[in-house]
């Protein structure tokens, strides 16, 4: 099995990199993506932690965008972590995230609670910052009985200390993963849509003009129907096929690595070679290319 979806310290998750290696040996991964929100900070450590093991370890990163006024999320896969685009890039998306972050807090305290961006940082203890790091800060205090309570309540899109994303478009998004020498894929494209093959249709269609390269037709929350739509749509367009779990750890219980809610989970290895063969093929032609 793999797992081309999954979140460290280094964002919002709550294993560390190294810690994520452990866990996926320890299930018998063979390979796994660190794809974390915004940063790729992570992904060396997580490299060197897979290093001299069976683990097949893949550089990633999770953009977020939008476009029709729903939320997109481009996974890169074997992605150049040291690119200077992209980390410049990832750079002013993590300053409009303390925007966003000091904004929000200041709500919450408008709200009466007790809340200090030092107190959110120290729960985030990496370089990508938001908004479950102040849920995590008030579940803590005893404000809310849990995560979703406090999304409901306050942090939520509708909820009252809200604040809007900066993003950069979508076709942007594409292009700086490819300008890191990875592949771009669409991920979670229904779970939003609630199965809607229209909205996956239309944007899929938009997604493909940009230069999409692929499609996670395996997720932890699809039901069936939404596997095979996304299944459908990939070959229609002859879009490459991904899946992981989105793994979290702690702060999202039900989704375990590899195998998703409930067991609904198990991603062949050989969607894994078939994405490396496109990442070899694409790197042969632009050697060609530049020789």
């Amino acid at each position: 099995m793999i797992d081309l979806h999954m979140h460290s310290t280094c964002s919002d998750g709550t294993l560390t990199p190294e810690e994520l290696v452990a866990a996926a040996l320890d299930i018998g991964l063979e390979a796994a993506a660190l794809t974390d929100h915004d940063t790729v900070s992570g992904v060396e450590r997580f490299l060197s932690s897979a290093s001299g093991t069976p683990l097949h370890a893949v550089p990633g990163v999770e953009l977020a965008s939008m476009l029709f006024c729903k939320d997109i999320h481009i996974v890169g896969l074997f992605i150049d972590p040291g690119c200077t685009s992209l980390l410049s890039a990832l750079e002013q998306m993590r300053l409009w995230r303390e925007e966003r972050n000091a904004e929000m807090v200041e709500k919450i305290r408008s709200k009466g609670y007790e809340i200090t961006m030092d107190e959110v940082l120290a729960e985030a203890g990496g370089e990508s910052v938001g908004r479950p790091h102040m849920a995590s800060v008030l579940l803590k205090k005893g404000c809310f009985q849990d995560m979703q309570g406090v999304f409901n309540r306050l942090l939520g899109r509708g909820g009252s200390c809200y604040v809007a994303r900066k993003y950069y478009p979508v076709d942007v998004c594409i292009r700086l993963i490819h300008e890191a020498g990875g592949l771009a894929v669409w991920a979670h494209p229904l779970h939003a849509a609630h199965g809607a093959r229209t909205v996956l249709r239309k944007i899929g269609s938009r997604l493909v003009s940009y230069g999409l390269d692929g499609l996670e037709c395996y997720y932890s929350m699809f039901v069936e129907q939404q596997q095979a739509d996304a299944l459908e749509f990939a070959r229609a367009r002859s879009l490459l096929v991904s899946g992981g779990s989105d793994f979290h750890g702690a702060s999202h219980p039900r989704v375990k690595m590899g195998t998703g809610i409930d067991n609904n989970l198990a991603i062949p290895f050989e969607i894994y070679e078939r994405l490396l063969a496109a990442k070899q093929n694409r790197d042969s032609h632009g050697s060609e290319k530049t020789s």
